[in-house]
């Protein structure tokens, strides 16, 4: 018996060629967190890797939001990495906690930029749920952005994301990723913490 019907069709991805995709996708991600918390610059490149992976995952998914949102996540990880060597070879990109009328001002854009995407995919794809499709499209980019200029505040964002994400993916039958999103949800909260000791007050 097919458990994910967008697998079951013969010009589909052969299952067994998705799970190991999909197994790309866990463990570089897992390597993007891990990096991140470290501090380390090697996070934007796993975070490319596994952003890729996702693309073809979501997409076979029929979670079409969720693959475009991975290859913008892909981009933004190439501008955080750019970001954060620039950083290194100047003065070094330091954490801080973002201005309150920033966070503001993304908090309306997400939001916006959400029931935008949600609708759009609501009348021209095949998206399970869009609505929520589309609010992880833009909440997600909105906690990478944070990272990439290593706002703290990123953290609590990816928290938010991780615990909606947990649930979609796990309605859809996707168990490693499903997974994945609770180690990054458990990784979230010790790496709000990390950053927390080395974060610097703003002036």
């Amino acid at each position: 018996m097919c458990t994910r019907p967008w697998r079951c069709g013969s010009e589909e991805q052969p299952l067994s060629s998705l799970t190991a995709i999909e197994a790309i996708g866990v463990l570089a991600g897992l390597g993007y967190v891990v990096f991140a918390i470290r501090e380390s610059a090697w996070c934007w490149p796993s975070g490319i890797v596994s952003a890729t992976a996702y693309v073809v995952v979501f997409r076979e998914a029929h979670l079409p939001g969720q693959a475009g949102l991975q290859a913008l996540l892909g981009l933004v990880c190439v501008y955080g990495w750019w970001s954060w060597s620039r950083g290194a070879a100047s003065q070094a990109l330091v954490v801080t906690r973002a201005k309150t009328s920033l966070l503001a001002a993304a908090l309306v854009l997400t939001v916006a930029a959400g029931v935008g995407i949600g609708l759009l995919l609501r009348h021209s794809t095949e998206s399970v749920a869009p609505f929520v499709d589309g609010g992880l499209v833009a909440a997600s980019l909105a906690a990478q952005g944070m990272a990439a200029r290593k706002w703290i505040e990123n953290w609590l964002a990816w928290i938010g994301v991780n615990v909606v994400s947990v649930g979609l993916y796990a309605s859809q039958g996707l168990l490693p990723t499903t997974g994945l999103y609770l180690l990054y949800l458990v990784m979230a909260f010790v790496g709000y913490r990390s950053w927390t000791r080395s974060l610097v007050p703003r002036a």
